[in-house]
């Protein structure tokens, strides 16, 4: 009988059953990392929401603050801005609180809180432009590192 190199032989001659192959879920490095996004996510989240719910009331309380840097097509003074944003804000910092908690439903309100966040900082832009684009681009941090966590003992659908 020819001996096979990939194959272990145990003392009976015969040969061990092989191990199976991992499944189609992340390493445990790929796991580490998509935890470790969720939960800078939910931290970003709701640092996110308090940072609109104060650019809000600022928008509310004296329409001096802000001013439009261009002229655009679309126009919402600064009480609506203010309203939109205490309103995303509110939101976004309790679903942030739960993220951290580690809630299911959570995840996918974030996502789609996130997409709302975006969206209206990309409106907000003639009013901080800088501003805006940083938010944009924690926005679609948040949205990847939510949507790439998969909790242990979950598989891939």
């Amino acid at each position: 009988m020819t001996q096979q190199p990939h194959a272990p032989q145990s003392s009976a001659g015969t040969t061990a059953a092989p191990t199976p192959a991992p499944g189609p879920g992340p390493t445990p490095t790929e796991a580490a990392w998509a935890a470790g996004g969720v939960v800078f996510a939910g931290v970003l989240m709701l640092m996110n929401g308090v940072l609109a719910i104060l650019q809000g009331i600022s928008l509310l309380a004296d329409d001096d603050v802000w001013a439009r840097v261009g002229d655009y097509v679309y126009k919402i003074n600064h009480t609506g801005w203010g309203v939109i944003l205490l309103c995303l804000g509110a939101l976004a910092a309790v679903t942030g609180a739960f993220i951290l908690r580690g809630a299911a439903w959570a995840r996918m309100t974030g996502i789609f809180l996130a997409s709302l966040s975006m969206l209206a900082q990309f409106l907000f832009l003639p009013y901080a432009p800088v501003w805006s684009v940083i938010m944009i681009g924690i926005d679609f941090f948040v949205i990847w590192a939510l949507a790439v966590y998969r909790p242990q003992g979950q598989a891939r659908a």
